[in-house]
């Protein structure tokens, strides 16, 4: 009998659900639906969200313009100050907002996420395109749903419908970023008792110098979405 292996604290390490492979699929497959529902795509706009999103959003706009022959209007969307966390998190730093030269007024708006979790980010994502203009309608695509939704929000698009726990952490990893693309799900605190593990080994043993253990709690569980 296979067992998944976990720490000596019973806290389950970050397990691979998707691949590079399965990735490419589903964007595929996502970039036919919009296709098909959007009526051929024509008046459709990509809107990333930072900052994830952002970089698949980029992938959807290229195997869109496979399959239309045409060059899909893409921009980027900043929420930070939009986020109805910022009293409650460190502060963060801005991104850019970019929209297309068309504009969004009148157009079939698609916001682009990596994760969709308590749809906190949507409603800010939603907050921050009113400011900007108004679309005829305004769709939703993810690679991952994990559900636990917060909010009265639900994606129109959805590469993996992934069911968790509250205590589990979803972490999208993508090559422009990450150097891979991978979807790991593992314990939210596997990875803050790894680093203090890694800190209370650096302190025992001083003479291993400053770089030893570098950068293996650098990609802390990042849970990429609200």
């Amino acid at each position: 009998m296979t067992t998944r292996s976990t720490s000596p604290e019973g806290l389950r390490p970050p397990h691979q659900v998707l691949d590079a492979t399965d990735v490419a699929r589903v964007i595929t497959r996502i970039a036919h639906e919009i296709v098909e529902r959007g009526k051929g795509a024509e008046d459709v706009v990509l809107l990333g969200i930072h900052t994830r999103g952002v970089h698949l959003a980029r992938r959807l706009h290229d195997k869109l313009a496979q399959i239309t022959g045409r060059d899909i209007p893409l921009g980027t969307l900043d929420i930070t100050m939009y986020r109805d966390d910022l009293r409650l998190k460190p502060a963060r730093a801005m991104e850019h907002t970019e929209i297309p030269p068309g504009g969004v007024e009148g157009k079939l708006v698609v916001l682009v996420d990596d994760v969709l979790f308590s749809g906190r980010t949507i409603r800010a994502a939603l907050d921050a395109l009113s400011d900007i203009g108004r679309p005829r309608a305004v769709q939703l695509a993810v690679l991952v749903d994990r559900g636990h939704r917060e909010l009265p929000i639900r994606a129109d698009y959805v590469g993996k419908n992934l069911p968790t726990s509250l205590r589990e952490a979803v972490q999208v990893q993508l090559s422009d970023v990450d150097g891979r693309d991978a979807v790991l799900v593992g314990d939210r605190d596997y990875a803050a008792r790894s680093s203090q593990a890694l800190a209370a080994d650096q302190q025992a043993a001083p003479q291993a110098g400053p770089q030893a253990g570098r950068g293996s709690d650098q990609r802390a569980d990042q849970d990429s979405g609200e």
